[in-house]
């Protein structure tokens, strides 16, 4: 049995895509996930599961929402250890951490648009793009950035999702077991 995050990416927001996380959480247990656990609304979900694959696993998560609560999300499963990872090699861990941003890639972007990407430059912003990470940092604050979520899947062609420092540090420690 493997510790997986499930990333759900626009639910909740606004009266966009409304899943109760008790809803969610019975709705995962029922096709066989193990110790789910829900993080904030934003969609950020814990569990163990037997399933192989993070793909496997994304197709499941996703399949079961659709039929269970009738809207298409875009799903990505990570690991404990690609979440720690992603933080223990962060570019930019000295920068303040409520600048702080992680888009999680579900897949890595063409070289050929990374490198098209690294050429443009955001005022009070920066960016650093890795197969399953860009790491952002948003002087002004992620609202306010002309770097979000929608751009980066745009300009890389990749689906993602974004989280915040204090989010992946705590959905990392949802994943430590006793």
């Amino acid at each position: 049995m493997k510790t997986y995050i499930a990333l759900l990416r626009g639910i909740n927001l606004g009266s966009h895509h409304k899943i109760k996380m008790t809803e969610l959480r019975d709705s995962l247990e029922h096709i066989g996930l193990q110790n789910v656990q829900t993080y904030i609304q934003s969609g950020n979900v814990i569990f163990d599961t037997d399933i192989e694959g993070k793909e496997k696993i994304q197709d499941v998560v996703h399949a079961v929402i659709l039929k269970d609560f009738g809207f298409d999300v875009p799903t990505l499963a990570v690991t404990q250890e690609a979440v720690e990872s992603i933080l223990k090699t962060n570019p930019f861990a000295d920068e303040e951490e409520n600048r702080l941003y992680f888009v999680l890639l579900k897949n890595p972007p063409e070289k050929s648009l990374v490198d098209q990407f690294n050429e443009q430059q955001f005022e009070n912003e920066d960016f650093h793009i890795t197969d399953q990470c860009v790491y952002l940092v948003c002087k002004k604050g992620y609202g306010n950035a002309k770097l979000n979520n929608n751009l980066i899947e745009r300009k890389l062609k990749v689906e993602a999702t974004t989280r915040n420092l204090k989010t992946m540090q705590k959905l990392l420690e949802m994943t430590i077991k006793d």
